[in-house]
């Protein structure tokens, strides 16, 4: 008896996940302080300059509360800090230490290991038109 198709947000959950797995192995390897993957997500969507924490907790699509507990254990872990932001003296800026940035570095060339590897596997030309479909602008959901 076949499996039945499993739909594309399932699909695209296990290969978010794929990366996921990928990358928090070889950031263990790498003697990386141990991070949770909604941690990485949060860690990604930082801006170099810093950002704030309503900003990213739009840009990851959590709530404020998740992303003040992930900063809060991100700062603990020496990884990232929180200084004052010049534009607004009632918010903090979230932003990478100097061991932090060194993590994001070691954390981008894992994910280019780990796109490498990808492209390897299903070939070059699906690789690109799996990138080229999910960089294009696909529109608001709810519009028919």
């Amino acid at each position: 008896m076949s499996e039945p198709r499993r739909d594309l947000p399932q699909l695209l959950g296990e290969a978010r996940r794929w990366f996921e797995e990928g990358l928090l192995a070889a950031l263990e390897a790498e003697g990386v302080a141990p991070v949770t993957a909604p941690q990485i997500q949060l860690f990604a969507a930082l801006d170099e300059e810093g950002t704030t924490v309503s900003e990213l907790a739009r840009r990851t699509g959590v709530t404020r509360q998740t992303v003040h507990q992930a900063v809060h254990a991100l700062v603990a872990a020496g990884l990232l800090e929180q200084v004052p932001d010049p534009a607004s003296a009632r918010q903090r800026l979230i932003r990478r230490t100097a061991e932090g940035c060194r993590a994001h570095d070691r954390a981008r060339r894992a994910v280019a290991r780990l796109e490498a590897r990808l492209a390897e596997r299903i070939g070059s030309e699906a690789f690109v038109a799996l990138r080229a479909g999910l960089e294009a602008d696909w529109g608001d959901p709810s519009a028919r």
